[in-house]
């Protein structure tokens, strides 16, 4: 592939000639919930059958400890479908809100569960005076996910090559919202 194509891809996804608007199946009624140690291996066995990486015991511990920015959504209110994993990260002047992962099974996938789920967490931040930003990482070549995000004010920040270790392609953008306060 071609320098200009490369740079046209590039250009493409950084501003999409577009607006990208969601469309529904059928919006799925979910419930949501805390991660804690009873439904921590559910959670596991969600992130294995969606995501091409397996996570430590390291990132569960960072999700248990997240407060409510962690949450798992239910369908029927006992069938794990999604979940948004997150840590908050502590600044000197602020924190910043670091989505690690968010995903849903893929028969609910379309179904609103996790703009749902990002919904919350958004809100969560920008009701906390602490947090100054949500940010995350997201594989360059999955643009379904880029213009999800984008969906909900986040602007793509960088790029970095090599990001991931045993997948392909390797490199990733890193997306960033801002969350505008109030002056008190």
């Amino acid at each position: 592939m071609q320098f200009d194509e490369l740079a046209e891809d590039y250009d493409a996804i950084i501003n999409p000639m577009q607006p990208v608007e969601q469309r529904y199946k059928k919006k799925l009624p979910v419930c949501f919930g805390p991660i804690t140690d009873k439904n921590v291996e559910q959670v596991k066995t969600l992130n294995r059958s969606i995501f091409p990486v397996k996570y430590n015991d390291k990132f569960y511990n960072d999700v248990q400890n997240s407060g409510n920015y962690t949450q798992l959504a239910y369908y029927s209110t006992d069938i794990l479908v999604g979940a948004i994993c997150c840590r908050v990260e502590k600044k000197e002047d602020a924190s910043r809100l670091y989505i690690m992962t968010i995903g849903v099974l893929a028969p609910y996938r379309c179904c609103g569960v996790g703009t749902s789920l990002l919904e919350m967490c958004l809100n969560l931040a920008a009701e906390d005076a602490d947090i100054d930003e949500a940010y995350l990482h997201v594989q360059t070549s999955n643009t379904d996910a880029i213009n999800f995000y984008k969906r909900f004010g986040f602007e793509v920040k960088d790029k970095i090559l090599n990001y991931y270790k045993r997948i392909d392609p390797p490199d990733c953008f890193v997306l960033s919202k801002q969350f505008t306060r109030r002056s008190q």
